[in-house]
């Protein structure tokens, strides 16, 4: 009787450090962060193109408002190219050593945001052209607004 409880005690015990061992990770700690800011920050310009007489509208006015709306979101376009890059896709198709098609298509995505129009005005008779710019502070500084980005200073343990 005495080596059963004495065997229960060993256990007991055996258990208490595992558990208390177990536990040592969960060490009360204070984190500091901080802002990591770029150490330069480009400017980015674009221009879009649309063509006047292509555009839906009544008259002329009308299709002058559309092709300024339209060559301001070519520039976007471009501006976009620029910051997230274009994806590509494409296909070939062989047959006898002989290429028979060939295609390639080309997308953009994103969201560019703090983006100003720097002029829109018209380039001939019949195109009007927009040029954006994109400076990357102002980027950074709405980003810093939503994002909050950090990166640990210093952590202390208790």
């Amino acid at each position: 009787m005495q080596s059963i409880i004495l065997q229960s005690a060993r256990a007991t015990g055996v258990s208490l450090v595992l558990l208390l061992g177990g536990c040592s990770g969960l060490i009360d700690k204070h984190v500091e962060w901080e802002v990591v800011e770029p150490e330069s920050y480009p400017v980015l310009t674009a221009i879009g193109y649309a063509p006047v007489a292509q555009q839906m509208g009544q008259t002329e006015n009308d299709r002058s408002l559309m092709a300024m709306k339209a060559s301001k979101l070519d520039a976007y376009r471009e501006l976009a190219e620029q910051v997230y890059g274009q994806r590509l896709n494409g296909s070939q198709s062989v047959a006898n050593m002989v290429m028979q098609d060939s295609q390639l298509k080309a997308s953009v995505e994103g969201v560019i945001r703090g983006a100003r129009v720097i002029k829109s005005y018209p380039v001939g008779e019949d195109t009007y052209a927009t040029e954006l710019e994109l400076d990357m502070r102002k980027v950074y500084d709405i980003y810093l607004t939503t994002a909050k980005p950090k990166r640990i200073r210093d952590v202390t343990y208790y």
